[in-house]
């Protein structure tokens, strides 16, 4: 036998989900060098196992290859863990002033109180002089921003606006607004879409982020996906700080996944940097081994709680927007065609964020623009979040060769579908994810987490929701979303494991176990094919290996 032959990993004695459809069960895989030189039963690694070879014994248990997450947001999620106030977007708002009242008698007095996420559906209740002046009273004179858990608006207290210049003479910026009392006019603390942007710039501006926050924040992000079994994943607006942790993780053999990185084509109304050419310009300086800077972030709308999604169909009424209002895009079809079609001349693939079914027809429209322009590409783009989708659309998305990348974890009754209720209407909202019909029209589809707008990115609570449509943590029982499009699991081990590498054009490296891949793998606590539907998302991962390399292992085991 040739040296070449020798595997440095074999691990056996289990029962091996390949996701791939020519040979779907295994009971044995052999690695070198990181990838995958072997798939099949005992007799198919024997002759690769050698003195020096290390066995690992599966014990019975399900592998499956590692976790591909198409939405997330790297840094924002270490952050959020490492250094914020965390409460659920079930919390009432006094039960968040208990929470901010307790953090800031542990935060120094020129220091701020950051946290996340108050519900969509509790806009209404925060615009208020009355709960801005109790948020007031529970920061004990510190700043305090808390954001939404859509991540797109802000809640803050007056020291907070103060530090921004931002005062009730202020005229609304542009592509977003000020929260106003309806009663009084006076400010509230509420900051939609952009408003959020200028208090994010003035915490920035203070200092208080530093490199080495940022370090840690991605070494926590990137900890946290491996022990949910994830090892690949898109972050889904990286910004040149993003970029840089990125690459210097990687560059000290500490980034266990592979990394996308979708740079934003404008700067974001709620982030901050570069962007567009000047950024893309940089891409090259941020490659490495596992980082693959080829992707681009359009936001063309913004989200229904606060009404800047952009829908067909009007709102419900309201003393702001009146009766007719059915929210706006932020870029106009030749605008998105031009940032379209200039992205495919660089070799971007574009992820647009739709969050309304307006949304979802401009950024369709544009993309048949570009392929009656350029014809075919061999680059997928994608619509996140492909939520609300007017039914003619449906099938354009397969059509056009889009990709439909479902996020968040929401599939599910939600704090946020309760916003969307309240600015929608019951039965528009309650037709929130259309999934099966997309797959019925042939669409590509990926799940992400979009974390930390999900607070825990578990892939295995969304794979739940996706086969029963009910919330899993126990909120809204009895409840179900719209349950005609319920999922089967094997559909949704594909949408979590190659459909996303499908999109992202790494199908040949990683999202199924066979010869040739990257040997990313975990190890389950149970087979989520045989368990009970109700019973997924309680999965555990045990073990989680990143090119053969075990790189998280559950304490205590199963």
């Amino acid at each position: 036998m040739s040296e070449a032959a020798i595997a440095d990993l074999v691990a056996r004695n289990g029962r091996v989900y390949t996701v791939d459809r020519d040979r779907s069960w295994a009971s044995a895989i052999a690695v070198r060098g990181g990838r995958i030189i072997a798939v099949g039963d005992d007799e198919a690694v024997k002759p690769h196992i050698g003195a020096e070879t290390k066995r690992v014994d599966l014990g019975g248990r399900m592998a499956m290859p590692g976790i591909v997450d198409v939405h997330t947001h790297m840094m924002m999620g270490g952050q959020a863990e490492l250094f914020e106030l965390r409460f659920s977007n079930i919390a009432r708002r006094d039960a968040i002033l208990a929470k901010v009242r307790e953090a800031a008698k542990a935060t120094p007095e020129d220091k701020w109180i950051i946290g996340a996420q108050w519900g969509s559906d509790l806009i209404a209740a925060l615009n208020t002089e009355e709960s801005l002046a109790a948020l007031d009273a529970a920061s004990l004179g510190r700043p305090v921003m808390l954001r939404d858990d859509t991540y797109h608006n802000r809640w803050v207290n007056s020291p907070a606006m103060k530090l921004a210049g931002i005062d009730r003479a202020n005229a609304d910026p542009e592509q977003g607004s000020f929260g106003r009392d309806p009663q009084t006019g006076a400010l509230t603390g509420v900051m939609i879409e952009s408003a959020s942007g200028l208090i994010e710039r003035t915490i920035v501006a203070s200092g208080h982020y530093t490199e080495e926050m940022d370090r840690a924040a991605m070494a926590r992000s990137i900890a946290t996906l491996n022990s949910h079994g994830v090892t690949a994943f898109l972050d889904a607006a990286a910004m040149q700080p993003v970029l840089a942790a990125l690459k210097g993780l990687d560059e000290r053999g500490q980034l266990t996944a592979w990394a996308g990185a979708a740079m934003p084509v404008v700067e974001p109304s709620f982030m901050f940097g570069i962007a567009g050419e000047k950024l893309f310009a940089l891409r090259e300086d941020y490659r490495s081994a596992h980082v693959k800077p080829d992707f681009t972030k359009v936001f063309l709308d913004g989200v229904p709680g606060a009404r800047t999604a952009a829908f067909h169909e009007p709102y419900t009424a309201d003393p702001v927007f009146g009766c007719c209002f059915r929210g706006t895009t932020l870029a106009t079809v030749p605008e998105l065609v031009r940032w379209v079609g200039r992205c495919e001349t660089l070799g971007l693939s574009v992820k647009i964020h739709c969050a309304g079914d307006a949304a979802v027809t401009q950024a369709l429209d544009a993309i048949d623009v570009v392929r009656s322009f350029n014809g075919p590409t061999a680059l997928t783009h994608h619509i996140a979040h492909a939520s609300y989708i007017a039914p003619d659309d449906i099938k354009r998305f397969a059509e056009l060769g889009v990709a439909a990348d479902l996020s968040p974890f929401i599939w599910y009754p939600t704090a946020f579908l309760e916003g969307h209720k309240q600015t929608m209407g019951i039965d528009r909202a309650m037709r929130f994810w259309p999934n099966k019909d997309l797959l019925a029209a042939g669409t590509l589809m990926a799940g992400g987490s979009d974390w930390p707008v999900i607070p825990n990115p578990d892939p295995w609570n969304g794979m739940e929701g996706l086969v029963t449509r009910q919330n899993p943590s126990g909120d809204f029982a009895g409840e179900a979303l719209w349950p005609e499009q319920a999922l089967d699991i094997a559909t949704v081990l594909e949408i979590f494991t190659i459909n996303p590498a499908r999109v992202m054009g790494w199908e040949g490296t990683i999202g199924s176990l066979e010869i040739g891949k990257s040997a990313d793998f975990i190890v389950l606590d149970r087979n989520v094919l045989e368990c009970p539907s109700d019973e997924i998302a309680e999965t555990k991962v045990l073990e989680t290996y990143f090119e053969g390399r075990l790189v998280y292992e559950r304490e205590g085991g199963a």
